[in-house]
């Protein structure tokens, strides 16, 4: 899939979109999905609910926002690449998601089966669209979105959090 041009997102997903390579989507797709499971499975049982600072999200509760904003990356693409003009697409408030789910006494086998699940789903949308699809200008409400914006932006923005697990949660 090509890689989205400047006016096919809105600014601030910029950081996400510099973690990804422009090309070989699929691979990079598929291989942050994989570091993620690996990375969850490897933490041990007794730190998944371990919080780096006051006000921040337990790493399961990560697990859970990548999961929640998977799902809307989803949405927003489906109406994007059936050429949808009329729905907006508005922006999550992730932090009323964070406190509106109790991820403490759920397992993490369970969460990364939802998070395998929704990935596998997203990553079949881009598998068969066309690159007319996916390049509509979804109706973003603030700036315009393309689907395939929402692939690259949803790559980057799990390798965020796998970052931040690593600097913040793991090397403590």
């Amino acid at each position: 899939m090509e890689f989205p041009k400047k006016n096919e997102y809105y600014p601030g997903y910029q950081p996400y979109i510099d973690l990804v390579d422009k090309e070989h989507f699929f691979e990079q797709f598929d291989k942050v999905t994989n570091e993620t499971v690996d990375l969850f499975k490897s933490i041990p049982i007794d730190k998944l609910n371990y919080k780096y600072a006051e006000n921040k999200w337990t790493i399961k509760e990560v697990l859970m926002h990548i999961i929640d904003t998977e799902r809307g990356f989803s949405y927003r693409a489906i109406v994007c690449l059936r050429n949808d003009k009329k729905t907006p697409l508005y922006g999550m408030d992730e932090d009323f998601y964070a406190k509106n789910v109790n991820v403490t006494n759920r397992g993490i086998e369970s969460m990364l089966e939802e998070f395998e699940i929704v990935r596998k789903g997203f990553r079949i949308l881009f598998k068969n669209c066309t690159a007319e699809q996916a390049s509509f200008l979804g109706n973003r409400v603030g700036h315009k979105i393309s689907a395939r914006a929402l692939g690259y932006i949803s790559i980057g923005h799990t390798q965020h959090h796998l970052n931040i697990i690593k600097e913040r949660y793991l090397d403590s």
